[in-house]
Order: C-alpha cells, then structure tokens, then sequence
C-alpha cells in the first residue's frame, strides 16, 4: 500500500469521525430540547382534557 493511499484512507475516516461528533451534538442538543419540554407537554395534555371533559372543547 502506497503512502498516499494510506493517507487518504486516514483522511476518509477522520472526516467521518468529525461528521459523527457533529451529528451526536445535534442530537444531544435536539434531546435536551424536547425533554424541557416534556413538563411542558404534560400540562397542555392535563388542560385539554379538562376542557373535553367539561366540554369546552
């Protein structure tokens, strides 16, 4: 194996590293997102059922 092929091969999977680093942060950041707004969820789920209940709704 040439020198260069290695080379490129490395440079291959240090740019899929970095892609993956980058799409486990978007993730992460997309998650910590949604599970703020879990509490938030549940209230509006509760308050639309109060409303159908007393048909309000």
């Amino acid at each position: 194996m040439e020198v260069e092929d290695l080379l490129k091969l490395v440079l291959v999977l240090v740019v899929i590293w970095i892609a993956l680093e980058i799409l486990s942060e978007i993730v992460g950041l997309a998650l910590g997102i949604l599970g703020s707004l879990g509490g938030l969820l549940g209230v509006v789920i509760v308050v639309l059922i109060v409303l159908w209940l007393t048909d309000r709704i």
